[in-house]
């Protein structure tokens, strides 16, 4: 069983902010393969369905960034899910819009959500989609990722879709050694 996990914040004031990318391109993907029904259990909003044969679950935690882990440990004890078969898909400070990275493990890199899925799961041997929003140094961090993403930074990231909607597709079919080959080089 796969855990596909798009990060954000729930609520409406939250929506279209750089810190919400996870559930944005989450939610694009499965409206683009015409999954839709998300039920609510244990402070996530979660989708299981099969995919090439295989169980999957798509989750977007509502619980607040820093306390993901909190939701995503329950769903892998929950599911036995093996660590290893773990997507999250957040936001990069480090990577310019339009950009992303593919990582089969690390550390947080300072980002809170995934800090706190580190501490929860006991591992950082998790896999990442790791998606661009850019830094801009002329604001406190917190109200930059908090901060909604412009007219022209949607365009980009509307461009972008298409291609994590491939990687999402091809995650079910490559190794993530493979993934990383065929996406990360191309990528600017």
């Amino acid at each position: 069983m796969k855990l596909v996990v798009g990060l954000g914040n729930p609520g409406k004031e939250y929506e279209k902010t750089r810190h919400n990318i996870g559930f944005m391109f989450l939610d694009k993907y499965l409206e683009s393969k015409g999954i839709s029904g998300f039920s609510n259990k244990n402070n996530g909003l979660y989708i299981k369905t099969k995919i090439n044969g295989e169980d999957v679950i798509f989750l977007k935690p509502q619980s607040y960034m820093n306390l993901s882990g909190t939701v995503v440990s329950y769903y892998v004890n929950y599911y036995k899910i093996d660590i290893s078969d773990i997507l999250v898909i957040s936001d990069d400070l480090d990577l310019n819009i339009g950009n992303f990275k593919l990582k089969s493990k690390g550390s947080s890199g300072g980002h809170n959500g995934l800090k706190n899925i580190e501490k929860m799961i006991s591992s950082q041997n998790y896999k990442r989609l790791k998606i661009g929003i850019s830094n801009n140094k002329d604001y406190d961090t917190i109200n930059y990722v908090l901060g909604k993403f412009s007219h022209d930074e949607l365009e980009i990231l509307n461009k972008l879709q298409k291609k994590v909607n491939n990687i999402i597709d091809d995650y079910f079919t490559l190794s993530f050694s493979e993934l990383m080959s065929k996406y990360n080089s191309k990528n600017k």
